[in-house]
């Protein structure tokens, strides 16, 4: 942006702002949008909405969180002292002084403070730069059960398996190359917060979960449940036919692949469970309808809610052209004619030419064929 438009104030949803030297990405409103809708949701059933912001920047979100979601108080916290006068008169111009507070700390400093006060927050927010590991732990202490954990990650090359000794570093686990690396950062990214809750004694539920193009981000409900282990384990792809499949850790020494018998590269341990809840997306949905936002977030929203139950992969189109040496066919016509097949099939927002199958790899080589 040009030196005007930094000071020309912003409008987003209800939040109107200026960003001037602050961090602002105009292309991760779409995670902004629906935070801002499972945020309300969760007002709307718990009676309260209490939120830590915890790398504010401007502040839009915490301007947002209030003005949209009907959040009570917002801590917006941002490691810049130097971005105080900003996020001061961004705040003060939309939210009462006794709404909202504003801080310069480091955010695992933030959150081991909240533990000791006894001060647990509804949804906590970190949308920091590289990976959110390294505040997940902590952010576990300063939530309440029941309560929202908003993580973003920009990692892209360490989840795409170009960094497999960084992701094991990172992650805890090692990330390989395949056509659908895209779910692989969300589901790295889960299945961290995953493992990290386990150690305390809690679990974790995915809210929603997006991949823009460039950011991941996932929503997870932090519960108080027994661990669950088939929602956590290894995806195995093979490079010899392209089929997936999933293992736990008790089959890794027994790994080969079912079509071709060749041994499969093996990314993991992971989340393997839903990247969305149904019954939650359903409500943000409704409520985005009912609040008349414009047709691509609801038509996102459907996306998410047919992906919740699919396979955690997917099957990109020019990846079938070149293993069938055909011509692609396209993708809606693909996802009829594998739906008629009897193979439960979806689009998906990872990656607008690519289908979601429990179809093999070659049963939709096969089908794409019939209908050129």
């Amino acid at each position: 942006m040009s030196a005007e438009e930094t000071h020309a104030p912003i409008q987003e949803g209800k939040a109107q702002f200026a960003i001037a030297q602050a961090f602002y990405r105009p292309a991760s409103k779409i995670g902004r949008d629906l935070a801002i809708l499972a945020a309300a949701i969760y007002r709307q059933t718990n009676g309260q909405l209490r939120i830590i912001d915890a790398m504010t920047g401007c502040g839009v979100r915490a301007l947002r969180y209030h003005l949209e979601s009907g959040a009570d108080w917002v801590w917006a916290n941002e490691g810049n002292p130097d971005l105080r006068p900003l996020v001061q008169q961004n705040l003060a111009q939309a939210m009462a002084p006794n709404t909202y507070r504003i801080s310069h700390q480091e955010a695992n400093q933030l959150f081991f403070s909240c533990a000791q006060h006894k001060d647990y927050y509804d949804l906590i927010d970190i949308d920091s730069f590289g990976s959110p590991t390294p505040f997940i732990t902590t952010a576990l202490w300063a939530i309440k059960l029941g309560g929202l954990l908003y993580l973003t990650s920009t990692d892209g090359r360490t989840t795409s398996g170009h960094a497999p000794e960084k992701s094991v570093q990172i992650y805890g686990a090692c990330a390989r190359s395949h056509p659908a690396v895209h779910e692989q950062g969300l589901r790295l990214l889960i299945g961290s917060a995953a493992q990290q809750a386990a150690a305390r004694g809690f679990a974790i539920e995915p809210v929603f979960s997006i991949f823009n193009g460039y950011i991941h981000r996932a929503m997870v409900r932090v519960v108080k449940q027994p661990w669950q282990n088939e929602n956590y384990g290894f995806l195995a792809y093979c490079y010899g036919c392209g089929q997936f499949r999933t293992a736990n850790w008790r089959q890794l020494g027994q790994l080969s692949c079912a079509a071709c018998g060749s041994a499969p590269v093996v990314s993991g341990p992971m989340w393997l469970g839903p990247l969305h809840a149904a019954h939650y997306i359903t409500q943000m949905a409704d409520l985005a309808h009912q609040w008349q936002w414009p047709k691509p977030i609801q038509t996102l929203l459907q996306t998410l809610l047919d992906e919740a139950p699919m396979p955690p992969y997917y099957y990109p189109l020019p990846e079938l052209g070149r293993r069938g040496h055909m011509d692609i066919p396209p993708r809606d016509r693909l996802i009829e004619a594998l739906r008629h097949s009897g193979h439960r099939t979806t689009r998906t927002h990872l990656d607008a030419q690519a289908v979601k199958t429990e179809a093999s790899l070659a049963a939709c080589i096969d089908i794409a064929k019939s209908l050129i």
